[in-house]
């Protein structure tokens, strides 16, 4: 006969007996030791300090000293890596196992690195540089005035528009209005005028209908382009005639001053014309022409702050009611000639005995010397020949003329500024050779700030006017007026005499100035 006996409970005991081993091998185990410099037995920082095996581990401190906990099992290997030094592991065995390990240095022989700035097409993407692009499709798309107006809307860049000609692109936080140390190129050519020493915004560079793209580097390039790209670069693409061709046209019209607040409102307009086409049986030639005509008004800089206000040394302190528009040493924005570096001294009997006032010459305002009227005139011609599938020759010309505003230490009025470039280029599939040269001829143009003092002293010596001054204030005091209104009469009394040059041109000549009407 058979005994069978049922024990449900049997696989319960069986299991909390084998598990019972494998907790009391794993437990929470402190670990700490010391690791030194084999040799000079010097504490060894930045250590790392992990366990083969598992994903635990530590670093040690400036002294080589480390400390760690983690659930583990005896023997456990430790492995101690560091930069220099043979690596080392040791076994763990107990828990009163001292743990001090001495790591011995390891000299590495590697190949010479060469850090270099890359000189061969590359991609975005792949550049050591940040850089920000305008394509086609991106700049038909923009609704800036034009594509030259859209690279204010590039991250990182900032454009300062010193007048309706002439916009600088700034990079880098450097919003100043003369930026010489950021480079513009156009098909590989430094655009820096040689007088300014700053490239005049887009007088000579490509038209819109000539665009393919701009590319933005709003850090330093200075490692491929020189020190003249240490606040960035531009670099803007033209269209090759081979890929665009046949007639392409756009006229553009808006209006300014609509507030007629300083200026009446004018009529802005653009035309520019593009033609290219490729020549012969097997179109080895080609050949683009581009014109472009830009016309308008400019604004006009008519802030009037004055910069020397009464109660400064240079401006009569002890007179307090020589303020505002009292003051005879006003120093005002956008006023040329009335510097206070220039300044006269004025004594004359007042309140009982000789006082003596600061009093600068009147000056001439910007309006009265500017140019309303600006125009940029710009056209470029291209002859290129396929020498064979992968190599190009070709020439190109540029030329341009402006007007308007430059702003440096003081404003220079750009009047008939003439620039020429010459390129002469050869391509192929993994190299270019480029040379070139840029001419140019400043016309007409003049510093304000020199032309208004030479017009004053048209009008007489500073000891002169001075003289002339003292005796109108003199007179008007002696007739009851007070010492304000005496002085702004005094000077009315002499601006009678003031050179009016409303309707005049500033012409500044190699060894004279003069006024033509």
């Amino acid at each position: 006969m058979k005994l069978i006996y049922s024990a449900p409970w049997l696989p319960l005991v069986v299991a909390a007996a084998s598990a019972t081993p494998a907790l009391a091998q794993t437990e929470l185990i402190a670990i700490s030791g010391v690791v030194r410099e084999k040799g000079s037995q010097e504490g060894l920082p930045g250590v790392s300090i992990s366990v083969k095996g598992a994903s635990v581990g530590t670093q040690s401190d400036v002294d080589g000293k480390f400390a760690f906990k983690a659930k583990l099992r005896y023997p456990f290997v430790l492995v101690f890596n560091a930069i220099g030094h043979d690596t080392q592991e040791i076994e763990i065995a107990s828990a009163q196992q001292p743990i001090s390990v001495a790591l011995e240095s390891r000299g590495v022989l590697t190949n010479e690195v060469v850090v270099s700035a890359s000189r061969v097409e590359e991609s975005r993407l792949k550049s050591p540089v940040a850089i920000e692009k305008l394509d086609i499709r991106a700049i038909k798309e923009t609704p800036a005035p034009s594509f030259y107006d859209a690279l204010e809307s590039v991250k990182g860049v900032q454009m300062l528009t010193s007048s309706l000609t002439f916009k600088v692109p700034n990079t880098r936080g450097f919003n100043i209005p003369n930026n010489f140390r950021f480079m513009q190129l156009v098909d590989g050519v430094d655009m820096q005028a040689a007088t300014l020493g700053v490239p005049l915004g887009n007088a000579i560079g490509p038209t819109e209908l000539d665009i393919a793209s701009v590319e933005i580097t709003p850090g330093a390039a200075s490692a491929l382009y020189g020190m003249n790209a240490i606040n960035g670069m531009a670099n803007l693409t033209t269209k090759s005639p081979f890929t665009y061709q046949g007639l392409s046209v756009y006229q553009k019209v808006g209006v300014n001053h609509v507030d007629g607040r300083d200026r009446d409102p004018s009529v802005l307009t653009e035309t520019a014309i593009r033609w290219a086409q490729t020549l012969g049986a097997d179109k080895r030639w080609a050949y683009k022409v581009n014109l472009d005509y830009l016309r308008g008004t400019d604004w006009l800089a008519n802030t009037q702050t004055d910069q020397n206000p009464q109660g400064l040394a240079t401006a009569n302190p002890a007179f307090s009611e020589l303020a505002g528009p009292y003051n005879p040493a006003a120093d005002l924005w956008n006023r040329y000639g009335d510097d206070t570096n220039s300044s006269l001294s004025i004594t004359i009997p007042y309140q009982g005995k000789n006082q003596t006032f600061t009093v600068t010459r009147t000056g001439y305002y910007e309006k009265d010397l500017v140019k309303p009227i600006v125009r940029n005139i710009k056209a470029d011609a291209t002859v290129a020949y396929k020498l064979t599938e992968n190599l190009e020759l070709s020439y190109g010309y540029r030329f341009g003329l402006m007007d308007g505003v430059f702003q440096r230490g003081n404003k220079i009025q750009l009047d008939g500024v003439t620039v020429q470039n010459h390129k002469l280029e050869l391509r192929g599939k993994d190299f270019t050779v480029r040379a070139y040269t840029l001419l140019e001829n400043t016309g007409n143009s003049y510093n304000l700030n020199p032309l208004a003092l030479n017009l004053d002293l048209q009008n007489g010596s500073n000891a002169v006017w001075g003289n002339k001054f003292s005796t109108a204030l003199q007179s008007q005091l002696a007739a009851g007026s007070t010492l304000g209104p005496a002085m702004q009469a005094a000077r009315a009394a002499r601006n009678g005499c003031v050179l009016h040059i409303h309707a005049a041109v500033p012409v500044v000549g190699a060894d004279n100035l003069r006024l033509e009407r």
